[in-house]
Formats: structure tokens, sequence, C-alpha cells
């Protein structure tokens, strides 16, 4: 901006504070320009990383309001421990739980429908331990709150869904970045089947419409994809270090599919190389043309 473009600016922002009301229209006005709506941070530190992706998209308060019921939804899935990114990086969860917390949450919960045994999973993954210390409630999925739900989908007109995650005041998603057999990769919506009862086997035969109807339903407040290390192959269960490639970065947003995409670009790909984001985006979920956002990238 020269000199004349400057005093300009400066005469027109001067004239409307002039008038009565305008600085706080000014003010949300240079609010919404400022808007970030993905935020990809990097850096060697987890909860770091994790911090400043938050803060990038205006700090937890924005978020989180006191007296708030919370439930954080990591991937507690696989019976793995973190270095194989089977599971979300214990460290991104206890930072998001602190910071809930730090912003007057009333309660934190965090569960997770593990695919195979929650004991071992919840140990080996590190998570149990790390959230408790940061103040949340972890509990194992009792399948006598799960409850049927009618979907506003076209594949799943109803399905059983856990009723702590449907009546919190606010829903983080904390699913790690990994590749799967089925749906190509498995991020944020995929993360979501934690949710789910019944025979989740089934929505198998028509995945990613099954995926985008559970996710109209549960819109979460907040997804941060962990990306601190990703499962490059035999996902989603991994097993070997050789599938693992470290990233040390997070990617943040309040929009499903954006999340989704952006994070299929860390594995090569575009998000129109992953069903259930091309159906996310069809349906008004969200939007997977990542060149009309502001995306913010910072490295720590």
């Amino acid at each position: 901006m020269n000199r004349r473009d400057f005093l300009k600016s400066t005469l027109i922002v001067g004239s409307a504070l002039a008038v009565p009301g305008a600085a706080g229209i000014l003010g949300r006005a240079l609010e919404a320009a400022e808007k970030t709506d993905l935020a990809v941070v990097s850096g060697p530190s987890p909860a770091a990383i994790t911090k400043a992706a938050i803060s990038s998209l205006g700090g937890i308060k924005s978020f989180i309001a006191r007296g708030d019921v919370v439930v954080v939804k990591p991937n507690i899935g696989w019976d793995r421990l973190p270095a194989y990114a089977a599971t979300t990086n214990p460290e991104v969860v206890a930072t998001v739980v602190a910071l809930c917390n730090e912003a007057g949450a009333k309660q934190v919960k965090i569960f997770d429908h593990a695919v195979v045994d929650p004991r071992r999973c919840y140990k080996q993954s590190g998570i149990a331990a790390a959230a408790a210390a940061a103040g949340g409630i972890v509990s194992f999925v009792d399948e006598r709150k799960f409850r049927d739900f009618k979907l506003p989908g076209v594949v799943l007109k109803s399905w059983p869904l856990y009723t702590e995650a449907l009546e919190a005041d606010k829903f983080i998603n904390i699913p790690i970045a990994k590749t799967h057999g089925l749906s190509t990769l498995t991020l944020g919506m995929k993360n979501l089947m934690g949710i789910m009862g019944g025979s989740r086997g089934r929505i198998h035969q028509r995945l990613d419409g099954s995926l985008v109807d559970v996710a109209m339903t549960l819109k979460p407040t907040l997804v941060i994809i962990d990306a601190v290390r990703i499962l490059t192959a035999n996902g989603p269960q991994g097993g070997d270090l050789a599938d693992v490639k470290e990233l040390n970065t997070v990617v943040a947003g309040m929009d499903q599919v954006a999340v989704d995409a952006y994070a299929a670009t860390l594995f090569g790909m575009k998000g129109a190389d992953v069903a259930s984001v091309v159906a996310g985006h069809k349906a008004g979920l969200g939007t997977m043309e990542l060149n009309k956002l502001k995306i913010k990238k910072a490295s720590l």
C-alpha cells in the first residue's frame, strides 16, 4: 500500500467510526475479512502445534463457552502404541482437553467405540492416561447409551448413535490421518463411526453416503486432524513402523469436508480422490474447493 492509499483508507475508516454504531459493524467486517477457514501448523511439539492451530481459528473460547459439556472424540479403535499411527496422538488429545477445561467447560468427555478390546485400546494408545491427566472424563462406551436417531440422509434413514455424543453442548472430532482399505483414507467423517452402534459393518456396502448421513446429523464444533504421524499403508490397523511417516502437523477447521479434503493432500491426493469427501461436497455438508478457502499455514 502506498502513502496515498494509506491516507485514503485511514480517512474512510475515521469517517466510518464517526457514525454511531459503526465501530461494531466495522469490527465485525474486519473480523470476517481475517477469518481463517483452515489452519495447518507443523512443528516438533504436538501440544504446541495443536494450540497454534486452534489459536489461528480464533482460540478455544471461540468454540467452548463456560459451562459447556464437551465431547472430545479421538480414534481409540485399535490396540496399538502411538508410534504405529493407528490411533490419535495422545498429546494432541490431552492438549485439546486441557484447553477446553481452561475455557471453563463443565465436563470434557473422551470415548470411542473401539473395534477390538477397548481396555487394551485405551491403554496401549496412551489416550486414556493422557486425557485423564489433562482433566478429562474417560469412559468406555456403554451399549445401553445407544439410541436410534432419524438421519437426514439418503442412505441411512436411522441408526443407533451414542447419546452422549449427540447431547453434548460441543463435539470436537480428533481423528488420525491414515489409509483405509475401503474408504481410501480415514479422516474426520470416517472417525464418526466411533459414535455408531449396531452392526457397523453393514454400512461398508454404501460407506461414503452413510458417513455423510452421520456427519449431517452430528456436525462437529471443530475438527482437528492429527497428522503428527500418518499411516501410509495397511490401514486402518497398521502394525508396521515402515508404513508410518512423520509429518508433525495438525490440520484444523470447522468445515468437515474441507478439513478432510486438505488432509488428503498429505498423502499426495486430492479431495476428489476420496469418495466421502466428494459425497459430502455434493450433499452441501462443506466444500472440497480448497482454492476458495483462506488457509493459514505456520511452522513452529
